[in-house]
């Protein structure tokens, strides 16, 4: 993956200091934007694969795939159907690290996969009245964490039509079986946005609701910076974007010149 690096700049602005912006948090969601983005492009990768196999045996699919990385940075990719809390393998595959797919038969701990299985069906349940009520596509990301919890994020995927969406990104977090939800972190205003793809162009993405930048956000960014010259996230109170410098991506955050606009209104007020 490219190093990403963080800077400052000032923008109408005679200081900027880390107070004004949560660069701890910033950091966090970069390392997770790293992860999903190459999460998703194992699946993209081994999904290729899995259309290249018999009807018969697509037919055997469910909605459950899911990815994982090995101690020996081997990524595994498991597509198949999740039946009363027990996840029946269709098809398996290696990835290694110069992204060669390699369809295996190794025999994987079964409770793990159960588990995986079992948060995802569980993660997409909360989320079925929303699907009811759009026609958007989502991408679903699974991980063990550190407390042997397993967390389920589902962003908007990349539209079969050409559209990058963002508006909405959910997070669940559930016990070691995938059965039990933990605790949840959504973020929708009621609905999505996107752009069409092929037209470069410079794209801006509204969050003036929230005082950063979401993961969702990021992702996007992250995502989808090849395919637009520039793309702007606004907060409340920063712009955010990145530029390759050097075959290097860099983010760069500019705070909002808050006092200008405080002074306009007000001087709008006293006209009145």
């Amino acid at each position: 993956m490219r190093k990403i690096i963080v800077i400052f700049i000032l923008i109408n602005t005679c200081v900027l200091n880390a107070q004004n912006f949560d660069l701890e948090d910033f950091n966090k969601k970069t390392d997770l934007t790293e992860w999903l983005y190459e999460y998703d492009l194992i699946a993209w990768k081994t999904s290729d694969s899995v259309m290249t196999e018999p009807k018969s045996e697509l037919n055997k699919l469910g909605a459950e795939w899911f990815c994982f990385k090995d101690n020996n940075n081997l990524w595994h990719a498991f597509y198949g159907k999740g039946e009363n809390g027990t996840f029946n393998t269709v098809f398996q595959y290696t990835v290694d690290a110069t992204y060669n797919v390699k369809k295996t038969h190794l025999k994987t701990d079964s409770l793990q996969l159960n588990a995986y299985s079992n948060a995802i069906v569980n993660a997409s349940k909360q989320l079925d009245e929303l699907k009811d009520s759009v026609n958007i596509r989502f991408n679903q990301y699974v991980k063990l964490n550190n407390k042997n919890e397993i967390e389920v994020w589902i962003l908007p995927a990349f539209q079969s039509n050409g559209t990058a969406v963002y508006g909405g990104e959910f997070h669940y977090v559930f016990n070691s079986t995938g059965e039990i939800l933990i605790s949840k972190d959504e973020y929708y205003q009621g609905n999505f946005k996107g752009f069409k793809v092929g037209e470069p162009r410079e794209v801006w993405l509204g969050y003036t609701d929230t005082d950063k930048p979401t993961l969702g956000a990021t992702f996007f960014v992250w995502y989808y910076k090849q395919y637009f010259t520039n793309i702007y996230i606004e907060t409340s109170k920063h712009i955010s974007t990145v530029f390759e410098v050097d075959g290097a991506y860099v983010w760069i955050h500019s705070e909002k010149d808050l006092g200008k606009k405080k002074k306009r209104k007000k001087k709008k007020k006293d006209k009145k």
